[in-house]
Order: structure tokens, then sequence, then C-alpha cells
């Protein structure tokens, strides 16, 4: 018999064979340690829903659907020529998305990772295209000199 097959799941208690001489086998507690193997997977934390159970289904998860749709509509909005606008949009949506992970004890399927992660995650890449859109050209609303020396010594 190999030691994972004897090992019962995370939480469980098993039962001691009883002694020759003694009455009914008693329950010892398990090890809190992890198992040899993982039959399962963690939910985040903060991965619960955002509204009680007896919601329907939009509304448990109502931080993952305002970040998809506002980057739902930035994305019509880029489709419909306003490029910078859209593409700020999209970037916001992201920041917001980073804000409602810290912000809210339990957040739905917008938790993936833990809550550091996703919060680093969303705001630099909600950052990223903010900070992009911006400078995009032509007529970019931010200047960053150094940025125009490093591409033209990596581009020209």
């Amino acid at each position: 018999m190999t030691a994972e097959a004897s090992e019962p799941a995370a939480g469980e208690q098993r039962q001691e064979p009883p002694a020759s001489s003694a009455g009914p086998g008693r329950f010892i507690r398990r090890s809190r340690r992890f198992p040899l193997i993982t039959r399962d997977t963690a939910r985040p934390e903060g991965g619960g829903r955002a509204a009680p159970g007896a919601a329907p289904a939009p509304a448990r998860q109502w931080p993952l659907l305002a970040v998809m749709g506002g980057v739902g509509l930035g994305l019509l909005i880029v489709a419909l020529d306003a490029f910078r606008a859209g593409t700020v949009l999209i970037g916001l949506s992201l920041l917001a998305g980073s804000f409602f992970r810290w912000a809210l004890p339990e957040v739905g399927m917008l938790a993936v990772r833990s809550r550091f992660t996703d919060m680093l995650t969303y705001g630099l890449l909600g950052a990223a295209i903010v900070l992009l859109s911006l400078m995009a050209q032509p007529d970019p609303w931010v200047s960053i000199p150094f940025l125009d020396d490093v591409v033209h010594f990596t581009v020209r």
C-alpha cells in the first residue's frame, strides 16, 4: 500500500484500526501538511461571489462584467476611429479592475491569482496602456523627452 493511498484528502479524518484489546477505533486528526498529491486547485483569495448566491449570475460577477464592459466599449470606440479615447478607456477599465481587487473583499471571477498579483498585473497593464495611448503619434498629449532618444537610438 502506498503512502498516497493511505492518506485521506486534506481536512478529512481517518479512522485508526481498532487494537486487539481496545474497543472501536477512534478518529485521529490529520496533519495540517499538504497532501503528497494535489487533487484540486484552491480558489484565489477574494474569488467568492460579489453578490449573494440568490442573485442572478450577472449580478454575482458584476466586477468582472464592469471591467469587460469598459474594455469592450473601448474596443468599439477604437473601431469607430477614435483610437486615443478608446485605448484610454481600455486602460482605465484595467485600472478600475485593480481598484476593485483592492477595495472589495469578494470580486468573483475577476480574482485570478493572489490579490497582490492581480492588483499589480491589472494596474501595470492599465497604466501602460493609458500612458502609451497618451503618447501615440500624431499629436501626442504627453511627451517624455528621454523616450525620443531611446526610439532614435533603437529604431533610426
